[in-house]
């Protein structure tokens, strides 16, 4: 659901996003009230069928209506699994089954939470809300458990842990890549390449994760100082970032050639 264009932009419409959206998980904001509390089996009688009462479904414990979108949640419709409950994890998942459509989020990684922080921005936006369910996430006195904390937890990490990761990928943009079944693989660099957009190239590297064996290819800047040092620092050798300790050069690639092969 999300890219990168103006990565500065981005970051602070994200990180407002998940602001608002943190302070209306945890209750911050009063909904109003008289804000109406669902118990599971009540919820459970709106999903949609000619006797239903409405066409409701939940996402870690807020309640949506959904009749706008009746055509994606009635019964027979695709995510009609969706309807009358809590299914938070088949959000991410895509397990459809009834051992799938359950609220328990627990085991997710940061970036599955980033996810629900998505899916619940969307409905935020198209959908009614309509209340709480009783249960995991919210008490019989519509405040958040501590398990809505702990999610709301995870998503401020894994906010902070994809800020990093967009800051290390303006610094060390992926290569691009093609292979050949005659030439083998190809790795080079431009100026948009890994869709950042920059005023250099770069030439491939091998950008190793500390600890590990795994590398990547991406571009490294070849003049001005490092990354970590001031424009105007006099202490650098102008070659950019070639000699962060995490870069290895292809073997057979000329050091400031901008396209890398990897033959057969």
């Amino acid at each position: 659901m999300l890219r990168l264009g103006g990565l500065g932009l981005w970051l602070g419409l994200a990180i407002a996003a998940a602001a608002v959206l943190t302070a209306r998980l945890l209750g911050w904001w009063s909904p109003g009230a008289g804000i109406r509390l669902f118990i599971p089996e009540e919820l459970a009688r709106y999903r949609g069928g000619p006797r239903d009462p409405g066409l409701y479904l939940a996402l870690l414990g807020r309640v949506y209506d959904v009749s706008s979108g009746r055509r994606h949640y009635e019964p027979g419709a695709h995510y009609s699994g969706f309807a009358g409950r809590d299914a938070s994890r088949a959000f991410v998942t895509g397990d459809y089954s009834e051992g799938g459509l359950v609220d328990d989020v627990s085991g997710l990684s940061f970036s599955e939470m980033l996810t629900l922080q998505n899916w619940i921005s969307f409905y935020e936006k198209n959908y009614e809300f309509v209340g709480k369910v009783i249960g995991r996430f919210y008490g019989e006195d519509g405040l958040p458990t501590t398990e809505l904390a702990q999610v709301e937890a995870m998503i401020t990490r894994g906010l902070e842990a994809n800020k990093q990761e967009l800051k290390e990928k303006k610094k060390f943009p992926p290569c691009n890549v093609e292979w050949s079944s005659t030439r083998g693989s190809r790795f080079w660099c431009s100026q948009k390449s890994g869709g950042v957009s920059r005023d250099w190239t770069g030439v491939p590297r091998k950008l190793y994760k500390p600890g590990t064996k795994e590398s990547h290819c991406v571009c490294v800047r070849t003049t001005g100082p490092p990354s970590d040092q001031r424009l105007d620092s006099p202490a650098h050798r102008n070659r950019g970032d070639l000699d962060h300790p995490n870069l290895r050069e292809y073997a057979g690639c000329p050091p400031h050639a901008t396209t890398c092969f990897l033959p057969l």
